[in-house]
């Protein structure tokens, strides 16, 4: 395997973890305002900031599966039709 395709490998893996990370956390901040709205309370740092600590994760989160789409569309322009194949398998698998 070339670097390249090792980097873009790694890079493609990295954001399908992220990925399922954004999924539990949608998953949890739902859960979680349903059980503060089930106790009648309310988060106190989304009272006081705007935002919860669940809000700020999954900002992060799709902020950093931005960053690697970007990096993944610089890689996929300098990429030989052979690496573009494994990309493409590699996305079909995520």
């Amino acid at each position: 395997m070339t670097e390249r395709a090792r980097i873009l490998t790694e890079t493609a893996d990295a954001r399908a973890d992220a990925q399922r990370l954004l999924a539990g956390l949608l998953v949890a901040r739902d859960k979680s305002e349903k059980r503060l709205a089930d106790l009648s309370r309310s988060d106190i740092l989304k009272k006081l900031t705007g935002s919860s600590a669940l809000d700020n994760a999954i900002g992060s989160t799709e902020r950093m599966i931005e960053a690697l789409d970007r990096v993944l569309g610089e890689l996929r322009e300098k990429l030989s039709p052979e690496e573009l194949a494994l990309l493409d398998e590699i996305e079909h698998e995520g």
